[in-house]
């Protein structure tokens, strides 16, 4: 936990708060902290500042902040994802969050199995449990938000348009086409397919869409990992 992340309820005073639960468990297991002790945080979808301890045992921690300092840029980008695995999608919420993704779209796909859909993972509570992770860990306060699309032609037809308006709409898709640009300075719409990648009749729609396919060379990578491999490329 790089950020001590704080939510309004947590607060008794303008700058005093009362902490229980994991957070408080992290403090005393993991970081060890003591009374008096200082710590970087941050209030949700606000600024970020210093924590002082002023008091701590195994029921609460209270802390005196100050919040004084801005969070990181997010990436200029909204990410489509075809839904991963369960197992896979918990990772790759925390991936997105702690890369500054602002934006992520979770799709349906002809190669996405319809029991992923029925994951508890995907519970609005689970998601956002996901993405604090990552924003403690990069230092971020501003939760991603997350759309969820179950038919995948009326989003892309219909909506998807819309959404790409005025952006760079790229998607990551192996075969003949050209390599993913490098270290882009405009808005960008990027879809990244499912294990086993895209079919083409969702390229098509894709690039119908103003979604141009673009590939990262001849190694073929697991979704988790060409997120970050992409992201980093573009950004």
């Amino acid at each position: 936990m790089n950020l001590l992340l704080l939510e309004d309820s947590d607060f008794i005073s303008a700058n005093r708060v009362i902490l229980q639960g994991r957070r408080l468990q992290h403090l005393r297991a993991v970081q060890r902290v003591e009374a008096g002790d200082s710590l970087r945080v941050g209030l949700l979808d606000g600024l970020m500042g210093e924590g002082l301890i002023t008091a701590l045992d195994e029921h609460h921690a209270e802390l005196d902040v100050r919040l004084d300092a801005v969070v990181p840029d997010k990436l200029p980008l909204t990410l489509l994802l075809a839904l991963p695995r369960p197992k896979m999608l918990k990772r790759i919420l925390q991936t997105i969050s702690a890369m500054g993704v602002p934006r992520l779209v979770l799709l349906n796909s002809y190669r996405v199995e319809k029991s992923f859909w029925q994951t508890p993972f995907l519970s609005p509570e689970a998601i956002r449990e996901q993405l604090l992770l990552g924003l403690e860990q990069a230092r971020d306060t501003v939760l991603p938000e997350i759309i969820i699309e179950k038919r995948f032609k009326p989003f892309v037809e219909d909506r998807l348009p819309a959404l790409a308006a005025g952006s760079l709409g790229l998607t990551g898709h192996p075969g003949n086409y050209p390599d993913c640009p490098r270290a882009v300075s405009q808005p960008v719409t990027l879809a990244i397919g499912p294990e086993g990648g895209w079919i083409p009749y969702e390229v098509e729609l894709l690039e119908k869409a103003g979604l141009q396919p673009v590939q990262l060379g001849a190694r073929i990578l697991r979704v988790e990992n060409a997120v970050p491999a992409l992201l980093a490329r573009l950004f």
